[in-house]
């Protein structure tokens, strides 16, 4: 009966354990948001070149992608790609010197390929009549690693309620998203 009990405990000592070794440490939970942060930002670098390319760069080249945005879900690559070139065409080549801000960047790492990343963002830029104008919202992520590299398999994006700027001008909601 005694070597039974000692079994058991070493039996659950070892699970506690297994299951423990799964979370990351927090040195690596930090060295994964760190890598996640570099990424995200080099993406959003809008003073560098094929920026569409860069923002579709962040999700994974196939498979369900869920994208919840201005009141609109969409499930695929080709959904999410569409929207990118859309927000490109019609805001982000109106937009002169525009500068992305990240202003808090928040990740959770329950697990060594999943990550979460919730951010607040603002972009300064210039009017084609150039007035300063700012928009922003924020940016909830799901990260998933494949292989060695991360892509976002989830996300959710709220806008900014309409901002008014110092020369009176607005830009309504719904106009400013990360991937779209």
């Amino acid at each position: 009966m005694r070597s039974w009990a000692v079994l058991l405990v070493v039996g659950v000592v070892a699970a506690a354990c297994a299951r423990t070794s799964e979370l990351p440490s927090p040195a690596e939970q930090r060295a994964i948001a760190d890598s996640l942060a570099r990424q995200v930002k080099a993406a959003y670098d809008l003073s560098q070149p094929d920026v569409e390319q860069r923002l579709l760069s962040l999700y994974p080249p196939s498979g369900r992608v869920v994208s919840a945005t201005a009141g609109q879900v969409t499930t695929s690559r080709d959904s999410l790609a569409m929207g990118i070139k859309a927000f490109w065409e019609n805001v982000g080549v109106n937009m002169r010197e525009p500068k992305w801000i990240w202003d808090e960047m928040l990740f959770d790492v329950p697990a060594a390929n999943t990550a979460i990343m919730t951010a607040r963002y603002h972009v300064s830029h210039l009017t084609p009549r150039n007035e300063p104008h700012t928009i922003g919202g924020a940016w909830t992520a799901v990260f998933q690693k494949r292989g060695d590299r991360w892509y976002v398999i989830q996300e959710h994006l709220s806008d900014l309620p309409t901002m008014s700027d110092t020369t009176g001008s607005s830009m309504p909601a719904g106009h400013m998203m990360p991937g779209r």
